[in-house]
């Protein structure tokens, strides 16, 4: 079995494959203060939860955003199962043309995206991924990272709104039953849901114009299924993206060591 590993700035989605399948998955905060040995406890709950054991692992394969907590797991990957863990960073195989001025500064989790969105839907495809920032990544029919755009997330929109305006108090994301709100909770949710909805469809739109062609859309992270069913450019709700990503990274570069390229 495969474990991956997607560590964002608010949350790690946990993923564990057995061949081409997800067997268990979760998400967790992520917390730069915790040890190696206090995460590798959570994911031993949820192992035990599932009816897996740590010696199941043959490999582990890890995206991260966050600097400060990549030597965490990676220490995590060595100490408890035993093994070097595939890294999403430059110089990791994928099978994929970076067409940025600098492809250093792509996120590793773009990067993951793009790659799995190529694999199950072909190019052109745009990707909008709804995780602390909100990132749109454009991949063209031949397979190219092309590029995209990063825009405030859903959750950090909210909370500088709470934060900076002394009567708007802190207010549950979920979408109102009407645009036009009857009370300030729904006012606000009114803003935030509609507005993202509107700001991801422009964004879509315009990406299509400079791309030409009609590329799919494929959303995925955790305000996607927030923010998808009102959309008009959304096409593909994948929730397990990034996920099945990193499992495909996993195999090619589990296989070029094999063949010792």
């Amino acid at each position: 079995m495969i474990l991956v590993l997607d560590i964002g700035n608010t949350n790690i989605v946990l993923g564990v494959y057995e061949d081409t399948r997800l067997v268990a998955s979760c998400r967790m905060a992520t917390d730069r203060q915790k040890t190696t040995d206090e995460y590798a406890m959570v994911i031993r709950d949820l192992f035990s939860y599932h009816g897996l054991d740590f010696a199941d692992v043959s490999g582990v394969a890890i995206s991260c955003v966050v600097p400060p907590v990549i030597s965490t797991f990676e220490d995590l990957a060595r100490r408890y199962f035993h093994c070097e863990p595939v890294v999403v960073e430059p110089g990791v195989r994928t099978g994929m043309v970076i067409r940025y001025e600098n492809p250093k500064e792509v996120g590793a989790d773009r990067i993951v995206n793009a790659v799995a969105a190529y694999e199950k839907y072909g190019g052109p495809v745009i990707v909008v991924d709804f995780g602390t920032a909100t990132t749109f990544c454009a991949i063209s029919a031949s397979g190219e990272y092309l590029g995209g755009a990063i825009a405030p997330g859903i959750g950090i929109s909210s909370e500088a709104l709470f934060a900076r305006a002394a009567k708007l108090p802190r207010v549950e994301l979920v979408k109102p039953r009407s645009v036009i709100g009857r009370s300030t909770v729904a006012s606000m949710q009114a803003g935030i849901i509609y507005g993202t909805v509107g700001l991801v469809d422009e964004i879509v739109r315009r990406m299509k114009r400079e791309m030409g062609g009609n590329p799919r859309v494929v959303a995925t992270g955790g305000f996607a299924p927030l923010i998808a069913e009102d959309s008009s450019e959304i096409d593909v709700l994948d929730p397990d993206l990034t996920l099945e990503g990193l499992r495909i990274l996993f195999e090619r570069n589990a296989r070029a060591q094999e063949s010792g390229d």
